[in-house]
C-alpha cells in the first residue's frame, strides 16, 4: 500500500502563487510515476500534471502549461506542484495520485485525500 498526503492548499488572489506537496509513505516511492489532478463539485476529476519515477519526464494539461511545475524529491518521498499566475478557474480540490504516468484518473492505484485551492478574482 501507498499512503499519500497533500498539503499546501489555501486561498490566494488571482495572479498569485501556491506550492502543493504530496508526501508518500508505504511501499517504495521512487519506483512510482505520479500525477496531480483536480476536481470541482459536479465535474469529473481533471488531469493537471504527471511525472515519471525518475522525474526525467513530465506532462501537463494545456490549461496549466507554462504556469505550473511538477517535480519530485525521491530522497524525501515527496512530490510537488508549484502553481504560478493562478486564475479563478484553477479553484478546485487538488489530489495527488500514484503508480501511473497517465492523464486518465482510472489508471492510478493510490490517491491522497485532496487539498483545497481557492483563487479569488
Amino acid at each position: 500500500q501507498v499512503q499519500l498526503v497533500e498539503s499546501g492548499g489555501g486561498l490566494v488572489q488571482a495572479g498569485g502563487s501556491l506550492s502543493l506537496s504530496c508526501a508518500a509513505s508505504g511501499r517504495t516511492f521512487t519506483i512510482f510515476p505520479m500525477g496531480w489532478f483536480r476536481q470541482v463539485p459536479g465535474k469529473e476529476r481533471e488531469f493537471v500534471a504527471s511525472i515519471t519515477s525518475s522525474g526525467s519526464s513530465t506532462d501537463y494539461a494545456e490549461s496549466v502549461k507554462g504556469r505550473f511545475t511538477i517535480s519530485r524529491l525521491n530522497a524525501k518521498n515527496t512530490m510537488y506542484l508549484q502553481m504560478n499566475s493562478l486564475k479563478p478557474e484553477d479553484t478546485a480540490v487538488y489530489y495527488c495520485a500514484a503508480r501511473s504516468w497517465s492523464r486518465v484518473p482510472g489508471n492510478y492505484d493510490f490517491w491522497g485525500q485532496g487539498t483545497q485551492v481557492t483563487v479569488s478574482s
